[in-house]
């Protein structure tokens, strides 16, 4: 479900929430990834959760890496914090287009990444980007698998 109501992320007590900055390269997904991985082991989240949340950065990157492309130089923004039950997944790009999800047919390639965020995340939406140009789209799924 799409939520456009939250315009800025919830303030986050401290270790609880882990920032990067990646460049803007297919490369930077994986990383991302690896870096989630690491920190929810830290946190000893749920492996179900875990796994669901690192489908959702991978989701969430692909789309900055292939529509974010300007202004050219600028970094992508990982942001994963954990809140009132909750895990939200945040990727900041500078660009300001919103992500729009769209009806792929069966032989497209392409466009099914939003159908599977709005499919795994409880709710998911953009806010604009809190510390520069452009915007972040975050998901977000209860810590705890069976609520």
């Amino acid at each position: 479900m799409s939520d456009r109501s939250s315009p800025q992320p919830p303030v986050i007590p401290d270790n609880t929430e882990a920032n990067w900055r990646l460049p803007h390269s297919p490369r930077s997904a994986g990383r991302a990834r690896a870096l989630l991985r690491t920190q929810l082991t830290e946190w000893k989240v749920d492996t179900q959760v875990s796994h669901n949340a690192e489908l959702l950065l991978s989701e969430l990157m692909s789309n900055a890496i292939q529509h974010a492309r300007n202004p050219l130089g600028r970094q992508i923004g990982v942001r994963v914090a954990r809140y009132d039950g909750r895990l939200r997944v945040e990727v900041a790009d500078a660009n300001l287009t919103e992500p729009r999800p769209r009806t792929a047919t069966a032989d497209d390639e392409r466009g099914r990444g939003l159908a599977i965020v709005a499919a795994l995340a409880d709710r998911w939406g953009c806010c604009p980007r809190l510390h520069g140009i452009g915007k972040a789209v975050w998901a977000e799924l209860p810590l705890s698998p069976c609520t």
